[in-house]
């Protein structure tokens, strides 16, 4: 009797093993993520969406996404589709990202366009710089020089007949204040910081004028999240940091601000731009429709369908967006950071965003 039991035991086990196992992929050329072969019918909500919005968004990013090669027949064929389940059907193989340890969830969190307030001249009240591109900032392709470094882009400047690293967030001002120039001056230190993280926004002059202010550059210095630190000092209790949080406590915090803010090396420059939030891939963002991805995990341009929840009411997301973005925070296997648009509710809801979530990359058939 204990024999059959351990029998059925067994079958049952390998029943269910065999079932729940995934085909994993590699495909260099696109992604150096594991990839597991997926069916649309696997994917929760996918023929619930409105597809026919995420035709209309990938139609839009493929303006600059055709000139990638993978992307580039798949794109043409997009511009003359209008049933939107059929293209994406037809055209793209799906495939679930499955992280190296073999999990299929990762942490998908948010980001949106804010607004600050300023000025084109420095006052009193308006004192804080928003930097353009130094002239002596380099962007060394290495993969001219070193094909297995390709990925990889060197960002320094020269001193003496060497190149070195460019200068962190604390020593900028101190090291380039010759040749730093501001677009223009805002009221706010704290907003200023979080317009990096962001990547773009808008800022409001006193005229009444808004001017786009879009990402150019960066220093090359890694980022760090300043979160972690009011965490690990008790500051803040980890379930309960969020965008909103780090805010209040700086500005609660005036004499520790610049000693935590200087924790996150990294230093980005901006230009004024004639669009609205416009990503990595070159087109404007659309909110709820476009993510910030890590490119070496998925290509800009590619269909991305994401299984996550909202981060206020935890209903579920279930949608089909477009990678045309990135980030210095965005790495990982299973990673992703939500466009939620501008205006008070995109700020909550980015600011709150950081839930566990799946993601499927839609690859063109035959690559």
């Amino acid at each position: 009797m204990q024999y059959i039991f351990a029998l059925i035991l067994l079958f049952t086990y390998l029943l269910f093993y065999s079932c729940c196992q995934k085909e994993l992929v590699k495909i260099p050329s696109v992604s150096k993520a594991n990839l597991a072969v997926t069916s649309w019918d696997d994917i929760d909500g996918f023929y619930k969406d409105d597809l026919n919005l995420s035709l209309e968004v990938f139609k839009k990013d493929c303006k600059r996404a055709k000139r990638y090669k993978n992307l580039k027949e798949v794109c043409e064929k997009s511009f003359l589709s209008t049933n939107a389940k059929d293209f994406f059907t037809t055209n793209f193989s799906p495939y679930q990202l499955i992280s190296e340890d073999k999990k299929e969830l990762g942490l998908i969190t948010g980001y949106y366009e804010p607004l600050l307030y300023g000025s084109l001249e420095k006052t009193e009240k308006y004192r804080y710089p928003i930097y353009k591109t130094p002239s002596n900032l380099l962007l060394i392709d290495l993969g001219d020089a070193y094909s297995e470094l390709k990925r990889y882009r060197l960002r320094g400047k020269v001193v003496g007949n060497r190149v070195v690293a460019y200068s962190k967030r604390e020593d900028l001002v101190k090291n380039e204040k010759d040749i730093l120039e501001a677009i223009c001056y805002v009221d706010n230190k704290v907003d200023l910081f979080f317009l990096e993280i962001q990547g773009s926004g808008k800022v409001k002059l006193e005229s009444g004028e808004i001017i786009n202010i879009g990402y150019a550059q960066q220093n090359g210095r890694p980022y760090y999240p300043i979160g972690r630190k009011l965490i690990k000092d008790g500051y803040i209790k980890k379930e309960n940091i969020s965008l909103q949080t780090i805010k209040r406590w700086l500005e609660e915090n005036p004499n520790k601000m610049d000693e935590v803010m200087n924790l996150n090396d990294s230093y980005v420059f901006f230009r004024k731009s004639n669009k609205t939030a416009t990503g990595s891939l070159g087109t404007q963002l659309i909110a709820n429709r476009n993510l910030a991805v890590d490119r070496g995990v998925i290509p800009l341009g590619y269909p991305v369908f994401i299984n996550t929840t909202n981060p206020i009411n935890n209903k579920p997301i279930n949608q089909l967006m477009v990678a045309a973005d990135t980030g210095g925070a965005i790495k990982g296997d299973i990673r992703a950071d939500f466009f939620f648009g501008n205006g008070n509710l995109a700020e909550e809801l980015a600011g709150k965003m950081k839930q566990k979530g799946k993601l499927y990359i839609f690859i063109p058939k035959g690559i």
